[in-house]
């Protein structure tokens, strides 16, 4: 138990760690975390919607939305009907939004693509997908932990 105790506080250490890199070149890119985010998370080039990336990227969507507003009202995005859902609106980055996506997010994807690069060498692909079986295994038990009722204090 101690063991699993021990390599559990290393990978949120590390975790830890890998946030503040991303939250120190926020800073130093003179954006917010939140906007790091999205920026990030609508650089795909696929349609997202607010809940979408609220959801996807674990953001709190108040956060998100003056994200979005700030973003709008700088021209970097529109909104745009969804067919499948009338009542969303699709996030779209406009070219001055893709360019500064660009701006913003390129040293740092030749950043994650070099730690990357080094991880992969040593691990293997697998790496990411040990990360990702411990996350969906990890949320599954959050959730049923917090389906369980716990006794009042």
């Amino acid at each position: 138990m101690d063991d699993l105790r021990t390599l559990n506080r290393r990978y949120v250490a590390a975790a830890s760690a890998a946030d503040g890199a991303y939250y120190r070149w926020a800073r130093h890119s003179g954006v917010t975390m939140h906007t790091l985010d999205l920026l990030y998370a609508m650089d795909d080039g696929l349609p997202h919607s607010q809940k979408q990336v609220c959801e996807e990227w674990m953001l709190p969507k108040t956060s998100v939305n003056t994200v979005v507003r700030a973003c709008r009202e700088a021209g970097y995005i529109t909104l745009e009907p969804m067919p499948e859902q009338p009542r969303q609106r699709q996030l779209c980055l406009t070219e001055a939004g893709r360019a500064y996506a660009r701006e913003t997010l390129e040293e740092l994807y030749a950043a994650e693509e070099q730690a990357m690069e080094a991880t992969v060498e040593r691990f293997g692909a697998e790496f990411v997908d040990a990360v990702e079986f411990f996350s969906a295994r990890f949320g599954a038990a959050i959730e049923r932990n917090m389906k369980e009722e716990k006794p009042s204090v």
